[in-house]
């Protein structure tokens, strides 16, 4: 997509800093200085002036913008070569102590996504890409959910299924359960929540371009159950949610077990895989390609995407961070937000 194009018909993706004690505004430094990145999409970064200036600084990278008073002046911009600069004022550089999640940070990047959000409500953004955020520092600044997916749900008014989305490259993941004890994973098991997961990280990752994957799903148990002897759930629960979404149309196999199905997705065969909880699915992603992985926030009704990788409180401010994750969620904010845009 060029910049020839108006305005339009290019998506408005809102970016965001990120926690301020963290790797993120030196990340979206170095994501705004890549050559033709405002090709894909219509560029408004939301955020504090000052931590844009020092992220700059950290990453060594000078990057123009134009000042925007309100997201509503986006969309109509009739040159977006560069990107669109929305300044906040949610905390004051005095308040921050680098890598350490503290409560101001917390409050601050709940402040720019839901302002974000509100955009979104009114038809002013497309989609939103969020440089990294810690948990704790979130739930410290008035975060009442598990995590910033529930609040995005909650904030969206989603009443539907939704789940968390890894994706590194052509391969997705879903999972049934996530952010609990894994001792209650077992609880969340249901031929609903399965059918569910499938259903919705096949439509998105159609929506995200290929139009034509094939799905995995997961077993519980080691070995897949061993016919029951080492767990019934394959049998009673993941089986039959299988088979009737394969006889829906959805072109869905398994349950395989958990310690050989990324085998099958590395060799192609697969194109998104369900887990049945949160660690199943993340240490092969991470094992994969752990600086290259991005997370969806999927059923939402805006595309919201975010590198996979945290705050990296361990190397904030020494300009190191790799920024291949960053853009990777970006891309995929851009290909979402055009498929909403078209709808």
């Amino acid at each position: 997509m060029s910049n020839t194009q108006t305005p339009a018909q290019k998506p408005v993706v809102a970016l965001t800093l990120g926690d301020a004690a963290g790797i993120g505004p030196e990340l979206i430094a170095r994501l705004l200085a890549q050559p033709g990145i405002t090709e894909g999409a219509n560029i408004v970064l939301v955020g504090d002036a000052w931590l844009w200036q020092q992220g700059q600084a950290i990453a060594k990278q000078t990057v123009a913008t134009q000042v925007v008073t309100s997201l509503a002046e986006v969309r109509g911009r009739a040159d977006t070569r560069l990107p669109a600069f929305l300044a906040t004022d949610t905390v004051q550089a005095a308040q921050v102590q680098r890598s350490q999640a503290q409560a101001a940070c917390g409050a601050a990047v709940l402040t720019v996504l839901n302002r974000c959000m509100d955009g979104a409500k009114r038809g002013e953004v497309d989609a939103i890409c969020f440089a990294p955020l810690n948990k704790q520092a979130m739930k410290l600044g008035g975060l009442k959910h598990e995590d910033e997916l529930h609040h995005f749900a909650e904030y969206l008014g989603v009443t539907g299924y939704f789940c968390e989305f890894n994706t590194l490259g052509d391969l997705w993941t879903a999972r049934v359960s996530s952010h609990i004890p894994l001792k209650d994973a077992a609880a969340m098991l249901s031929k609903e929540r399965i059918m569910d997961a499938t259903r919705l990280i096949y439509a998105s990752l159609k929506a995200s371009g290929n139009h034509s994957p094939k799905v995995a799903v997961a077993a519980f148990n080691p070995h897949g159950g061993d016919g029951g002897v080492c767990g019934r759930e394959e049998i009673d629960i993941i089986e039959p949610a299988v088979a009737q979404l394969r006889a829906s149309g959805i072109p869905v196999d398994g349950p395989f077990p958990a310690d050989t199905i990324f085998l099958k997705a590395q060799a192609g065969q697969y194109q998104a895989i369900v887990t049945m909880y949160h660690d199943q699915g993340q240490i092969a992603i991470k094992l994969l390609g752990f600086s290259k992985g991005v997370t969806v926030q999927g059923g939402l009704p805006v595309p919201i995407t975010t590198p996979a990788h945290g705050t990296a409180y361990d190397i904030a401010g020494q300009g190191v961070a790799d920024v291949n994750a960053t853009l990777n969620a970006y891309k995929i904010a851009c290909r979402m937000g055009q498929a909403a845009l078209a709808r």
